[in-house]
């Protein structure tokens, strides 16, 4: 580390934000093939079966066998769709996830260093209007694919994904106004000094309608008619092959990803625990590295839920779900609104 004391600060901050984006991005790529495992590995454990085991000890190089397959095959693209849309749909559905790592705060700090990319004081609004370039993907693959069922697929997702975006960010709302700030390294700290401060606590409404958001907007079941197997033959994607629909595959797997690392940030405190003082900045290089795993460990845990989720609940009907959605979600979200404006009115 001595040659880095010996460059000036602005070369020094530059080097490390180069390598806090690598190691960021290269971190979302590994949880993306090994969560597409856990998801295989746990759903044949689900259905009494082993799972992927022969490639690699315990199946563990099955990713990298499978991201072999996607670049081998055959890129084949159909004659009757529409060209440039066809091939820009599968750029798109991994874009926003990656924008979005940037602002995620993965741990306090090591050193004078924050361990976030982008210290945004707008965050959540920045998450927010990324993730709403998801739907373009969907919508775009669904239109282009110039299919019937991948068009239904690309007009249910749009549909569902703007739907349960205005629940999603009405229910946070009260969340911003408990902690008095859109920065997401400030939402963390303002979670510090016990498990009661966390927001999952304050806030279990918020956190409630936020979680059945989130598999809304990733397309997961009970949510995941766009893509609905037995009915849209694979939805949106079906006419994609080789790393093109592999594309789209990762996408929904990061889409799961910063869900999982959104609701940590939010609801469970981020990096910090109350235990052995690491609900505060580290102060040290094994206290940095510690607020980091466990951050990762907490967005792990998300993961499986949603893993979980789908393997053991069956799919909602359409009007099932927008009803959810707008008859009860943004109500509700609403009504939490103004109860948390209330509250914070009348401590004052």
């Amino acid at each position: 580390m001595n040659w880095i004391n010996g460059l000036n600060p602005q070369t020094a901050f530059i080097i490390f934000c180069a390598v806090k984006v690598v190691a960021a991005f290269a971190i979302l790529m590994f949880m993306v093939a090994y969560i597409v495992l856990v998801e295989r590995k746990v759903c044949a454990y689900i259905q009494d079966r082993y799972g992927p085991n022969r490639v690699g000890p315990f199946g563990l190089l099955q990713p990298a066998a499978d991201a072999v397959k996607a670049f081998l095959k055959e890129d084949f693209t159909p004659a009757h769709v529409h060209k440039v849309f066809f091939w820009m749909a599968p750029a798109l559905a991994m874009i926003p996830a990656i924008l979005n790592i940037a602002v995620i705060p993965f741990g306090s700090q090591i050193g004078s260093q924050k361990m976030i990319i982008a210290d945004l004081n707008i965050g959540i609004l920045y998450v927010f209007g990324i993730a709403s370039i998801s739907v373009y993907s969907i919508l775009l693959a669904g239109y282009a694919s110039n299919s019937k069922y991948p068009l239904i697929g690309g007009v249910r997702a749009t549909a569902q994904i703007v739907s349960y975006e205005v629940a999603m960010a009405l229910c946070i709302v009260p969340v911003l106004i408990s902690a008095g700030t859109m920065n997401l390294r400030e939402i963390v700290e303002a979670q510090a000094g016990g498990f009661l401060n966390w927001f999952v606590f304050k806030q279990p409404l918020a956190f409630a309608i936020f979680l059945g958001a989130a598999f809304a907007e990733t397309n997961r079941t009970p949510f995941d008619l766009p893509e609905a197997e037995q009915e849209l033959a694979g939805g949106y994607n079906v006419e994609y092959s080789s790393i093109k629909f592999a594309m789209f595959f990762m996408g929904e797997y990061a889409n799961m990803i910063i869900a999982s690392a959104m609701i940590t940030t939010l609801f469970f405190g981020g990096w910090t625990l109350p235990l052995f003082g690491l609900d505060k900045p580290a102060q040290t290089l094994t206290a940095g590295i510690a607020h980091i795993a466990i951050f990762l460990a907490k967005v792990v845990f998300f993961l499986i839920v949603f893993i979980w989720t789908r393997w053991m609940l069956p799919r909602f009907r359409y009007d099932q779900l927008m009803r959810l959605g707008w008859k009860y979600f943004v109500p509700l979200s609403f009504a939490n609104i103004a109860v948390t404006a209330f509250l914070m009115w009348a401590k004052k």
